[in-house]
């Protein structure tokens, strides 16, 4: 991955965009998108779409969510001590003593999620997570009418972590669930660039996938695609206790990851896989039995039915504040997606029977 590549990366990752409030990763999504793309355009829910060949009568979609966990506030007491909701699906005891930041209309907001100290609990207490009601986050306000000068009800709330290299080519971040599904999308617009294409790609940063794919949803109704691929993360297998008999053999590094099963059309798998190959890119196929909470499933029941892939890039520590992958899988994500459409004439039956 090139500098410039990786900046494009690290900045969408970076940018703040908890489900619901997703308007500063899709301004850098816009910005990177500007110049590359024949359109750049949103809608009403907040999706973004960047798109080459707009005019071609068969259209591919790509659907990578830009939305990340994050909490909300709900309420402050007296004493200035800051109640909030989660948006997304958390492990809750990860989350007391994180670090965080509520971004508040004048400006952030630095703050601490803060708990009874486990010298103080019970033995009882100390057998059970901690549940998010009764956690609070403390920005040192001495007072309800202090908390409430800086902070307001609603206002969207992120852990403080950001992109940090690893050793080998991995990288740390909160978010790459998914934004390294943005990134990938808009870097398959980048490679397609100045290319001769025969049909209309769409890129899509969709928005509030983490509580039920509902931007894959509009989207993909407004766009009628032909053909739609999400990309996001699945779980890697290859950490201490991970149980590959039931998760299957997913490796770090190993490549973009092709999903298998009934939320995915066949004749879209396989066009994967042959792009794969015929580009020589590594790739790794794993099994879903059902939906595959992604936004696939939104893509795939949209209007009569759309012809439907989706492409993961390996992650450790999903919904964590340090999620773990490798930048080459990134980069190869979006190479596979490119390659997948220049192969297409845009004369293909997608009808399987």
């Amino acid at each position: 991955m090139d500098k410039q590549t990786k900046q494009f990366l690290v900045d969408v990752v970076n940018a703040v965009s908890p489900t619901g409030y997703e308007q500063e990763t899709q301004g850098v999504f816009r910005r990177y998108m500007t110049g590359v793309a024949d359109e750049v355009r949103g809608d009403s829910h907040g999706n973004l779409m960047a798109v080459l060949n707009p005019n071609a009568s068969v259209r591919i979609m790509f659907a990578g969510h830009c939305d990340e966990l994050g909490f909300q506030v709900n309420y402050v007491d007296d004493d200035g001590f800051i109640y909030f909701r989660p948006l997304g699906g958390h492990d809750q005891g990860i989350v007391p003593g994180r670090r965080v930041t509520i971004h508040a209309a004048k400006g952030p907001v630095p703050g601490v999620i803060g708990k009874k100290a486990i010298h103080l609990m019970s033995d009882d207490e100390r057998k059970h997570p901690s549940e998010i009601k009764k956690l609070w986050i403390d920005i040192g306000a001495k007072n309800k009418k202090r908390a409430m000068a800086r902070v307001q009800i609603g206002d969207p709330v992120t852990y403080n972590e950001t992109f940090t290299d690893l050793d080998g080519g991995k990288a740390v971040a909160r978010g790459f669930d998914d934004k390294i599904g943005v990134f990938a999308v808009g870097r398959a617009l980048q490679l397609l660039k100045g290319r001769k294409l025969a049909v209309a790609v769409y890129s899509v940063s969709t928005v509030q996938e983490e509580i039920g794919s509902r931007g894959a949803r509009t989207s993909a109704f407004g766009i009628d695609p032909q053909v739609g691929i999400a990309i996001d993360v699945t779980h890697a297998s290859d950490y201490p206790t991970a149980e590959k008999k039931e998760q299957g053999d997913v490796k770090i590094g190993g490549g973009p990851v092709i999903t298998r099963g009934p939320n995915i059309s066949p004749k879209v798998f396989d066009g994967l896989v042959a792009a794969a190959k015929a580009a020589k890119i590594p790739y790794q196929v794993q099994a879903a039995n059902s939906g595959t909470g992604t936004d696939a499933n939104a893509i795939q029941l949209t209007r009569a039915g759309v012809a439907t892939g989706l492409v993961s890039v390996p992650n450790r520590y999903m919904h964590t504040p340090a999620e773990l992958i490798s930048l080459d899988d990134a980069e190869n994500t979006g190479r596979l997606l490119a390659a997948f459409v220049q192969r297409l004439s845009g004369k293909e039956d997608w009808t399987v029977v």
